[in-house]
């Protein structure tokens, strides 16, 4: 029962594809399923029959009928284990294929608790992450990512933490558009590495532990005794059956325990390595298989074009799943530890932990060196995996059009696509140009902050590749800066007023170009920044190439009185307006909003407005040229039960 591949327009409803799907797996789950009971049941059958006919011929003295029996039963069985652990596959590949269509509908209901949250890539010096929320709960993360491995996420999060470059977008957005529409290629994809759930370690660390000096190099008296020795204990143990006495056994065994002993410490390190990395590895080999060896695809898109090429020069011209094939049965061989009883028999009739470290080490001379190349092609096809999956999902978001003009943003019908309503409420937005504020003024709760976030939210998506919640969408380069969720923090003894005061300076230092490439200074392990290298996923931006910034602030300096607020604001436009930036501003104040009049041409108000009748307040989340006229605390107070006029 081969799984359909036929290409479906992106105009059919994803919920129904999704739907359709998971009616269809979970169909041929529960088929495979009774045929796996079914070969359970034939293999205990055909080895108790086996068994029994055995017994009867050699009771009746017809030995070699019975041996041949044996024979013919060993065959049998052989076989019908293949078929039942193919069969087992299937079952298991069509639950994981059915989990995929379930999470895409979970998805699309706005159910992201069940997803990855992705903490670990969360740093409070990051210019927008945190107050867009791009990682934790409900969040972009858990609706964009679907990638399995370890690399993929990493990989997909450093695109979410900074913008492309142009170039770089569109390369993305092209693989993205013909990855889309065959929503079979994409979710078989994901399934194969999930049929390999221990995933936990990093390659990375593993391609630099193979870059270490060979163990055996300098020890040209160790590769003979390993065939030398295992020979002499078959020979000892023979000597010993035939009645020749047992001390050649003893003293062989004895130098086969010392060595064993002696190099103890290496066996481990390479058995932990090799057996933390195996379910990395097959799910890299099953995954790449599926990108470069599918007989129906030519692939079109440049980038496709040169991963699958990349892939072919990093393995000297091989299939890249097939070096990847040897290094996963290779490190298979250290499975043999899995057994206490089994690992002392084998290494001690055969040093099998030490020819296990033999062999790693010759194939690490083959595609070693390159290792590193072919995870980060699997870990870049894993990112625009998601990218392809997302825009299947949302085939009303439109792909953004890059502009050459300097600060341009320009959307119609713009939405937040982490609100989940058949009747989300979209606006547009249109500004171009440097030292350009628009300040957004309105009641409480009106939808200033969330559309801050609208707005950052579809920036971070154009510029990582990927399709935004808007109908038309267009943008230049922007570095996105936000300051919006300040808190304080009683550790450091900063209050909030203060933590916001190290945001806004660190606008400032960003926006006059002082701070480092954030792809070459963090890589985020377990939720902290380390020194570690980020992965190279994009040639890092030099810094006076760096694009300007884009500001999103909300309620600025809202921690001191509104004298004080007035005069900060001013002087904090005042100084942005002289650098490479330009954004918004939200605010309850009124007299910022006079800026418009004293600095024309650079600032402009907007507004969200409410209107309350019959002891309700209504709002209508619409982006309004001119100021907000009309607040409603004093509403909200009395709807609380406080005697304002009192």
């Amino acid at each position: 029962m081969p799984v359909s591949t036929a290409v479906r327009p992106l105009t059919v409803a994803p919920a129904e594809v999704f739907a359709e799907n998971l009616t269809t797996h979970t169909e041929r789950e529960n088929y495979y399923a009774s045929r796996h009971q079914l070969g359970g049941w034939l293999r205990v059958l055909l080895f108790g029959g086996g068994a029994a006919g055995a017994w009867v011929l050699f009771s009746g003295g017809q030995i070699a009928a019975a041996v041949a029996l044996i024979g013919v039963v060993w065959v049998l069985f052989a076989v019908l284990v293949r078929w039942h652990s193919g069969v087992s596959y299937q079952r298991e590949h069509h639950r994981l294929l059915a989990r995929l269509n379930q999470d895409e509908l979970d998805r699309l209901a706005g159910k992201l608790s069940g997803f990855d949250p992705g903490l670990r890539y969360l740093d409070a010096q990051h210019p927008y992450a945190a107050d867009l929320d791009v990682f934790g709960a409900h969040s972009l993360f858990q609706l964009l990512n679907r990638a399995t491995t370890r690399l993929g996420h990493d990989w997909l999060a450093g695109w979410l933490l900074a913008p492309a470059r142009p170039a770089e977008v569109q390369a993305r957005q092209q693989a993205a558009a013909e990855l889309a529409p065959d929503v079979a290629w994409l979710q078989e994809w994901q399934a194969r590495a999930r049929h390999f759930p221990r995933q936990q370690a990093d390659p990375r660390e593993f391609s630099a532990w193979l870059a270490r000096p060979d163990f055996f190099a300098g020890k040209p008296w160790l590769k003979p005794l390993l065939i030398v020795l295992p020979i002499l204990v078959f020979l000892s143990i023979g000597a010993w059956i035939v009645g020749l006495g047992f001390y050649a056994l003893i003293v062989v065994q004895l130098i086969v325990g010392v060595l064993n002993s002696r190099l103890a410490p290496v066996r481990n390190e390479y058995a932990e390595q090799a057996t933390a990395m195996r379910d990395a590895l097959r799910a890299t080999q099953a995954q790449l298989a599926h990108f470069e060896q599918d007989p129906d695809r030519q692939w079109q898109a440049p980038r496709l074009q040169q991963l699958r090429a990349t892939l072919q020069a990093a393995s000297h011209g091989a299939a890249a799943t097939q070096r990847l094939g040897q290094l996963s049965s290779v490190a298979g061989l250290f499975r043999g530890r899995e057994h206490p009883l089994g690992a002392l028999l084998l290494n001690n009739l055969l040093l099998w932990d030490l020819h296990a470290v033999w062999q790693l080490e010759r194939w690490k001379r083959g595609l070693g060196p390159e290792l590193t190349t072919v995870l980060e092609v699997q870990a870049e096809l894993e990112a625009l995996v998601s990218l392809a999956g997302w825009q299947f999902a949302n085939p009303t978001y439109t792909t953004p059009e890059l502009s050459a003009e300097q600060l341009e943003v320009t959307a119609t019908e713009l939405g937040h696509p982490l609100i989940f309503t058949t009747n989300r409420i979209t606006n547009d937005f249109h500004t171009v140009g440097l030292a350009q504020t628009v300040v957004i003024t309105g009641s409480n709760m009106a939808g200033k902050s969330t559309f801050l976030r609208t707005l950052g939210l579809n920036m971070v998506l154009a510029q990582a590749g990927a399709v935004v919640c808007a109908r038309h969408f267009r943008l230049s380069p922007a570095q996105v800066f936000t300051a919006m969720r300040t808190q304080d923090n009683l550790a450091e003894s900063t209050s909030s007023f203060y933590a916001e005061l190290k945001r806004l300076k660190l606008l400032l230092d960003l926006s006059a170009g002082e701070l480092k490439n954030k792809k070459e200074e963090l890589t985020i392990e377990g939720g902290t920044a380390s020194n570690q290298p980020a992965p190279k996923n994009e040639t890092p931006t030099p810094k006076n190439e760096q694009p300007p910034v884009f500001y999103l602030l909300d309620e600025i300096l809202k921690g001191t009185n509104s004298l004080d607020r007035h005069r900060g604001a001013r002087a904090l436009l005042r100084q942005l307006h002289q650098r490479r930036a330009a954004g918004l501003v939200s605010t309850h104040d009124l007299e910022l909003a006079a800026l418009e009049a004293e600095w024309p041409g650079q600032v402009r108000n907007f507004s969200f407005n409410s209107t309350f009748s019959n002891g309700q307040i209504h709002f209508d989340y619409h982006l309004t040229p001119g100021a907000c006229q009309a607040f409603n605390a004093s509403q909200l107070m009395q709807l609380m039960g406080i005697d304002v006029e009192g």
